[in-house]
């Protein structure tokens, strides 16, 4: 495991975006202009048997209200138990059920959103929605089996339209047009010296001509969100750094005025607080780092 020395880099301030307990926190801008939210659910039994995916909806990144709410009815835009096919399986872990719906992230492209997500020992999958609306109905693009055996999925498209897929510790394959399946074998993005940017919670964007790829690492005790940038998709990729201490498996997302923005939820006894939604603005050094924005 690596080990840091020294301080860790500064965080501004920050607070929940509201009190709901809430892991691995994505959020995207809509076509709309509206902002919208999911993550883990299923409190206190992360690791249990769950099955939801939640959708929050916000126009200012201040208030944030549930997308749906029907009562009795339906507060979910997707269901394992009402919705999934090879997803339904309940397994063992140290003799207990185990089933969770781990890390939903949900992303507008193609004209539509899409919500890729992970079943540990099963693997993960993608939705798409049938309508163009964030509230769905939502599709399986591969109802049949898992599109990866790993966990933590996310979407990358890339300037010339091309979608990727990129999922467990930085693997990433590109995606049929319609969707359904890979084009390519998988292969690994790694930073320079290292075998990976994190162990989970993989992330990729593209920002000031430069690609930037995420993921989540347990260091000292502590869940950090490290980084490594390239020229090219596929690198080579710099040696990678702690970006954004304590926050560990994050999106990051550009808002209405051009600014990026980190997400965060707290994972750790050192974090400001632990699994609620929240996001801190980020910026770029002159060497293309990634760090937080202080005192904006």
């Amino acid at each position: 495991m690596p080990v840091l020395t020294g301080s860790l880099p500064p965080l501004p301030p920050l607070k929940p975006l509201f009190d709901y307990p809430l892991r691995d926190t994505s959020i995207c801008l809509g076509p709309d202009g509206v902002y919208y939210l999911t993550g883990t659910t299923g409190a206190p039994d992360w690791w249990a048997v769950t099955g939801d995916i939640k959708v929050w909806k916000s126009a200012d990144l201040k208030e944030w209200t549930p997308l749906i709410i029907k009562p009795r009815l339906r507060t979910t835009v997707w269901n394992i138990d009402r919705d999934g096919t090879w997803e339904k399986p309940i397994g063992l872990r140290d003799g207990a059920p185990f089933r969770p719906l781990w890390a939903p992230e949900i992303q507008y492209l193609k004209g539509t959103f899409w919500i890729s997500y992970s079943i540990p020992h099963l693997g993960s999958g993608l939705l798409k929605s049938a309508t163009g609306k964030a509230e769905g109905p939502y599709v399986s693009m591969s109802p049949e089996k898992p599109l990866a055996d790993n966990i933590d999925a996310s979407l990358f498209q890339d300037d010339d339209g091309k979608v990727y897929y990129v999922y467990g510790n930085g693997k990433i394959a590109r995606m049929k047009e319609d969707m359904t399946g890979f084009a390519e074998p998988p292969r690994q993005l790694s930073p320079a010296g290292a075998g990976r940017v994190g162990f989970e919670g993989t992330f990729l964007f593209k920002a000031n001509g430069k690609y930037h790829l995420t993921g989540a690492e347990f260091v000292n005790g502590d869940y950090h969100c490290y980084a490594a940038f390239a020229d090219k998709l596929y690198g080579p990729y710099s040696e990678r750094y702690l970006a954004i201490p304590h926050a560990g498996h994050n999106t990051l997302f550009k808002d209405k005025d051009g600014n990026w923005w980190a997400t965060f939820f707290g994972n750790s006894a050192r974090a400001p607080f632990r699994e609620r939604p929240a996001m801190l603005r980020i910026e770029f050094t002159p060497e293309g780092r990634i760090r937080p924005l202080i005192g904006h």
